[in-house]
């Protein structure tokens, strides 16, 4: 997603416009301010560990006592240590804790086994209540021991986690200021700090961002995942981002399908060059909206050398920073308000397509978020099919599939083509689409299936209803960043399409399905979708892509 209204507003200096989303009357969690309700908050010290490794827990409770419980989760969720009785003292939180980050002491500690399963790992805290229990919930994952490596690496999205994560009071996108006319997201996002409510659990059937029903005529724009949000008690970007909506909804169907899967974050790759040296495929799913320049670069070097890279994800738009120890996170948006900017224009935090970058997302990935971005979102494409059509079904990833030339793939029940999605430019010839490679597509870039697309949302109701994403945020983005963004962004400014495609770099080879709705497809048994991912996952674990 790009900035909401009130954000906007911050970056111009003009009024929002009346119809944008008030997070000031929609809180983020922090804790209670009355000492004596029975509580507990936690973090990790850090979100990957290697077995043999000491996981540091930073707790603050007002309770006499809680439980600790660690769970690898999954297909089969599997509790492997649990502790009753525990104690830990209140401490303070800044009011900058999304930024700067709780700075708590670490109360609690564990050892991870030498031979615990690679995986992601919830630690759930609970403590009674006067009326219920109290609980809450952080993550670790466990990398794959160095001397028992599957062949599939699954790189968790942390990046885009960091940049939605609201718990006290702010992310990248909204929750900045006093005026609840002008709200704006912090540039900085810090790990140090517990996950908003839903990233990581949430009850199944939770709404998604995307609506599955078709509207009828005067129908004005809802969005399910917010208002079942509100109601619930849960954070404002539960479906944004992260584990509960896109990552295990992919491992369950996954572990059940049979296949073994070693995880990392995408702090992982950017602290670490050879982090996928051992691998023969590397799996993005979901939404992976913010990488770094360094993560990027682990990426291109993997796939040159021979690595298949399989993203079943969408919106990958922007460029994020990371500080010296990795807790930090910077996005600033526009190079201007960067103030790194002018002494490494190309690290600027802004979007891949700005010419001072100078680094097209689509030269990693096939693909690119701005040539994309909403389907059934509110206002944008309301009425779509919610699915692709198939355009060149005889390349290998449709084998066994049965689609046929102008066949839809993940419609109505799946709507693998909702929220967002990935394009390029393109053109068509006798029937079939090319791209112009004026935006970084590689030379041999194939164009397997094609939806449409709209950057924002159009609003018709005169500033009666709230829009979650209007046109007039990009149109003031993209003026603010001026010549910087290319002449095909500003002569297409609200068109976009969403595309599932593949290529060849070097000895390796990428497929990239452009949708973060593939974990939802998977998980309703989809067969065509399901048929598309193993061919991919086969193909690049076995390295017959090299």
């Amino acid at each position: 997603m790009t900035l909401n209204p009130d954000a906007m507003s911050a970056l111009t200096n003009t009024p929002a416009p009346p119809f944008a989303w008030s997070p000031k009357g929609w809180p983020s969690e922090r804790p209670f301010t009355d000492p004596r309700t029975p509580e507990t908050w936690l973090y990790t010290g850090r979100y990957s560990y290697a077995p043999g490794e000491r996981v540091d827990f930073h707790v603050s409770s007002t309770a006499d006592e809680f439980e600790l419980e660690i769970i690898r989760d999954g297909a089969e969720p599997r509790t492997v240590h649990r502790e009753r009785g525990l104690t830990a003292p209140r401490q303070e939180t800044p009011q900058d804790a999304y930024a700067s980050g709780c700075g708590w002491k670490v109360t609690h500690d564990w050892q991870v086994p030498e031979d615990l399963e690679s995986g992601f790992y919830l630690v759930v805290v609970r403590n009674p209540m006067p009326h219920g229990v109290w609980e809450r919930e952080h993550f670790f994952v466990v990398r794959g021991a160095a001397t028992r490596r599957n062949r599939i690496a699954l790189v968790l999205t942390t990046g885009t986690l960091s940049a939605y994560n609201d718990w006290g009071g702010a992310n990248h996108y909204r929750g900045i200021g006093d005026d609840p006319r002008n709200d704006s997201g912090s540039p900085l996002s810090s790990t140090q700090r517990p996950v908003g409510r839903g990233m990581l659990r949430k009850p199944v059937g939770a709404p998604r961002e995307y609506h599955p029903y078709t509207p009828g005529i005067g129908w004005v724009p809802r969005y399910d995942s917010y208002e079942w949000a509100r109601l619930n008690g849960y954070s404002r970007h539960h479906a944004d981002a992260f584990w509960a909506t896109y990552e295990r909804p992919f491992v369950v169907w996954a572990e059940q399908a049979g296949y073994r899967l070693d995880y990392l974050t995408q702090i992982d790759l950017h602290e670490d060059p050879s982090v996928l040296d051992d691998y023969a495929c590397a799996v993005v799913v979901g939404h992976d909206e913010y990488w770094t320049w360094q993560m990027r670069d682990v990426v291109d070097a993997f796939v040159e050398r021979g690595g298949g890279f399989a993203r079943f994800a969408g919106n990958f738009q922007w460029q994020v920073r990371l500080d010296e120890d990795s807790t930090t996170q910077f996005c600033y948006r526009l190079p201007s308000l960067d103030p790194e900017a002018a002494a490494a224009p190309h690290l600027a935090t802004t979007n891949w397509e700005a010419k001072s970058v100078g680094r097209p997302g689509a030269t990693t990935t096939g693909l690119n978020g701005l040539g994309g971005i909403y389907n059934r979102y509110g206002a944008a494409v309301p009425r779509s099919s919610g699915g692709f059509t198939v355009y060149r079904p005889e390349h290998w990833a449709l084998d066994g599939t049965d689609l046929y030339y102008g066949d839809l793939l993940g419609g109505d029940p799946a709507f693998l083509a909702a929220f967002e999605v990935d394009s390029v430019e393109y053109t068509f010839r006798r029937g079939l689409p090319y791209p112009t490679f004026e935006d970084g597509a590689p030379e041999d870039l194939q164009i397997l299936a094609m939806c449409p697309a709209a950057k924002g949302e159009e609003d018709r109701f005169f500033g009666q209803h709230p829009i979650g994403g209007p046109e007039a945020e990009v149109y003031a983005y993209n003026a603010e960043l001026g010549d910087d963004l290319p002449d095909y962004v500003h002569e297409n400014q609200m068109r976009g399409a969403g595309m599932i495609a593949a290529f060849t770099r070097g000895a390796g080879e990428v497929f990239n399905g452009g949708s973060t709705e593939w974990p939802h497809a998977l998980e309703v048994g989809d067969p065509f979708v399901d048929r598309i991912v193993r061919n991919v996952l086969d193909r690049f674990s076995a390295g017959e892509n090299r």
